[in-house]
Formats: structure tokens, C-alpha cells, sequence
């Protein structure tokens, strides 16, 4: 079923190439009014858009549609094709092999538009399509290991034209040279190629046109399914876990629960779901984890030290080693660590002290408590009460030292007043007797 092809003469693709534009305005609706004079049932072709990796959401709707094919109504079934990489198993790939060796009704793949990318998995299946179409700054290649089950896969990547590209990807000029795939710069130069798509040549006062006479289908996930698989990519998984873990921080921080948690425990489920469908390394989510635990402890204490260097260097480990193969762009990785450092060591401390900038916070059980300097106060530092450390002011003149013992004296959104435990009503600023 599967075959290599051969280049063709370029006329009726240069043709179609004057009204591109117009053509295309016919082509945009899920089922094309054009050419309604026609009666009966008008032949049709479906095409289906193949975007993004191949997860159980769009590998689930490929299926469908190949199973669902009439020959009696469908002239071919197109995929447009531009993915990289499968999150699904050996055996869901070659299930969607076995309906495109077996349908009865032609199944072409256009590797499109241009940039676009047909790699791994994916690159074995269009190998499988009864016919290829390629676009200018496309690529196709980096086939991997063959599919396991499909005999004729075997024999067509053992072929010269295929041999050398387990690892490696041919651009356009050279996937048409080897007879791979055909020229197809758009979607309307692959369709006019598939065999049983009709044309018909218009005549006008600018020369001859070309217009779609068979009525042309698209078909794509539903809003849920498209959202899900939105969701399953890498990049996008990445970054709501660490939006949604970062909410939940700060609302840890908030007295009551507000909208950043409700947001904030949405992004970290819907990132669940996407780390169960890509390989997400499990220490890694850990690290990630344990940088917002690291993050955490400096927030409150209000100031960054070495919790914060501790938390960015998990921060960075979990980020670049999140995934097993497939992973996002360093762009993604620099917005998701930078963002979230900016966030911890500048941003949430002062959040946090806006939304606590009145003295009534409920924290008035602070008051009276005892603790012990952390760091020097002169007359801003840090202390430890019942164990948590906080940021704190003295209101005495002479300094506090390392381990003196202290008393809460006032609250002042995240700063504690303190005082020394022993001679605390005297004025240290008279201590030498002086006046």
C-alpha cells in the first residue's frame, strides 16, 4: 500500500499557486458550501491536523477517524502532520500502523506548512501513507527504532531512500530528490495531488485559475480534547506545575483561602495530568518539590540567604531533567526558573508583607512570646519563635547578639518588635551610667 514517490511536472501545481488565497477562502469551513449546484451526496475529503506530540488524546481522535472512514463518502483522509515526538505506548503506535496499511480509503500526509517537523514515531506512520507531500522548509526523518508488528515498515525504511535517516531528517529539496515525498508548499497543492481530489480550471480576464471541485472536510479535537492535549505538552506541564506550587506557597501565607489558592491548586492538578501521560522523571518532580520547601523557609524569615541558593539549585536540577526524552525549549526552562526565583526571593516576601500591612493579622498570640536572636539586630535581623524564623526589629539602641534570649513585644505585618528577655526595661543607651 505504501510506496515511495516520484517527482511530478510541476504545471498544475504552478497553477494552483495564482489563486492560493481565493482557493483557501473554500476551504476554511468544516464542510465546503462551494459547488452546491452539484446533486447527491458530494464526494469528500477529510483532513485532520496532527500538532504537538503524540499523547492519547490525539493518537484516540487519529484512530477514529481512520475507523470511521466510508469509502462510499470519503475520497481520501489527509493528515497534516507536525510533530516530533510519541508520550504513548509501542502498541497504540501500531494499532494506528495496521488502519493505515488496511483502510480502504487513500491516506495521504502532508508534512506542513512550512517548518513544520515529522519526526520519531509519526515519521514511521507517514512512511506508511499512501501518499507524501511535503513543504518547502519542512522536515522529515529521525525514523528510530521501526515499529515492531508491521512487516512492509521494515522493508520501506531498509530502502535507500530511507536508509541513512534513522538519525537524520531530509529538508525539501532533498526529500523530493530521493522520491520520499512531492512538492506541496500548501495544503491546496496536497490536496489537488491526492488521487480522486477534482479541479476545475477557471477562466478569467487575469489567465486560468484553479478551484477545488471536491468538497473538502476538516476535522479536530473537540474544546475538551484540545484543551487536555494543550495540556499534555511539556512546556506547558512545567510551567503550571511550578505556577500552581507557587500559589499554594503563597497562600500558605494568606489568612484564609483566596483566589491565588483556588488558582493555584487548578494549575497544580491540571500538571498532574500531564505529568502522567509524559515520561516525568519522579525525583525530579521531588527536587522541584524540595525547591519550594527551600523557598519556603526564607519567605518566612523575609529574607533571602541560604534556603534561597539551596532552593534555586534544586530549582534548576529538577527543571533540565523533568522529563525522559521529550522536553520543552530553553526558552521555557529560563521563563520557568527565572520567573519562579524572581518570584520567591523578591516578589512573595513582599507580597506577602502587603497583604499581612495591618497590625490586626491574627498573630496577636505572638505577643509576649519568648525566642532567641538568630543574627545580630541592629536593630533589624532575625529571630526564632517556637521554632519558625522570623524577621525582627529591636526597639532598644544597643544591638542584640547570636542566642540572646528575646520577647515579642509587638507585631508589624511579617516584623516582629522583640526586646531583650533580661533588663528589659532599662535603656541600654544609659548602661555606662552616662546621662
Amino acid at each position: 500500500m505504501s510506496h515511495l514517490l516520484t517527482a511530478r511536472p510541476p504545471s498544475r501545481r504552478l497553477l494552483a499557486a495564482l489563486v492560493l488565497a481565493a482557493a483557501f477562502l473554500g476551504l476554511g469551513a468544516p464542510v465546503a458550501g462551494a459547488h452546491a449546484e452539484h446533486e447527491g451526496q458530494l464526494p469528500v475529503v477529510d483532513v485532520v491536523e496532527v500538532s504537538g506530540f503524540l499523547d492519547p488524546v490525539l493518537v484516540g481522535m487519529m484512530a477514529d477517524t481512520l475507523e470511521s472512514l466510508d469509502p462510499s463518502e470519503t475520497v481520501a483522509l489527509v493528515f497534516q502532520v507536525d510533530s516530533t515526538a510519541s508520550v504513548v505506548s509501542d502498541s497504540e503506535i501500531l494499532r494506528l500502523a495496521r488502519l493505515i496499511v488496511g483502510s480502504e480509503v487513500t491516506v495521504s500526509f502532508w508534512v506542513g506548512p512550512s517548518g513544520a517537523r515529522a519526526t520519531g514515531p509519526i515519521a514511521q506512520l507517514v512512511v506508511l501513507g499512501d501518499d507524501i507531500g511535503i513543504a518547502p522548509g519542512a522536515r522529515l526523518g529521525s525514523f528510530g527504532d521501526p515499529i515492531q508488528g508491521v512487516a512492509e515498515l521494515g522493508a520501506l525504511l531498509a530502502t535507500d531512500a530511507l536508509a541513512d535517516l534513522r538519525d537524520a531528517t531530509v529538508g525539501y529539496d532533498e526529500a523530493v530528490r530521493r522520491g520520499i515525498a512531492r512538492p506541496a508548499p500548501v495544503l491546496l497543492e496536497q490536496l489537488a495531488g491526492v488521487p480522486g481530489f477534482e479541479v476545475e480550471t477557471m477562466v478569467g480576464e487575469d489567465g486560468e485559475t484553479i478551484q477545488p471541485v471536491t468538497t473538502t472536510r476538516f476535522r479536530q479535537l473537540d474544546v475538551v480534547d484540545q484543551f487536555f492535549h494543550t495540556v499534555a505538552s511539556p512546556a506547558v506541564t512545567y510551567l503550571l506545575l511550578l505556577i500552581g506550587m507557587g500559589l499554594l506557597l503563597f497562600e500558605l501565607y494568606t489568612a484564609g483561602v483566596g483566589i491565588a489558592g483556588a488558582i493555584g491548586a487548578g494549575c497544580f492538578l491540571l500538571s498532574t495530568y500531564g505529568l502522567g501521560v509524559l515520561p516525568a522523571r519522579g525525583w525530579a518532580v521531588a527536587l522541584l518539590v524540595v525547591a519550594m520547601l527551600a523557598y519556603a523557609i526564607d519567605v518566612q524569615a523575609g529574607v533571602p540567604r541560604l534556603w534561597s541558593g539551596i532552593g534555586t539549585v534544586t530549582l534548576v536540577a529538577g527543571s533540565v531533567f523533568l522529563f525522559d526524552g521529550p522536553s520543552f525549549s530553553w526558552i521555557t526552562l529560563l521563563v520557568g526558573v527565572v520567573g519562579m526565583v524572581m518570584a520567591m526571593v523578591g516578589g512573595m516576601p513582599t507580597m506577602v508583607r502587603t497583604r499581612f500591612s495591618t497590625p490586626t493579622i491574627g498573630r496577636e498570640w505572638m505577643i509576649g512570646e519568648t525566642g532567641s536572636a538568630v543574627e545580630r539586630l541592629a536593630p533589624n535581623g532575625t529571630v526564632t519563635v517556637r521554632e519558625a524564623v522570623w524577621r525582627a526589629t529591636t526597639n532598644r539602641a544597643t544591638p542584640l547578639e547570636p542566642g540572646d534570649d528575646i520577647r515579642v513585644v509587638a507585631v508589624d505585618g511579617l516584623w516582629l518588635e522583640v526586646e531583650p528577655i533580661d533588663g528589659a526595661a532599662r535603656d541600654y543607651r544609659r548602661r555606662d551610667g552616662g546621662s
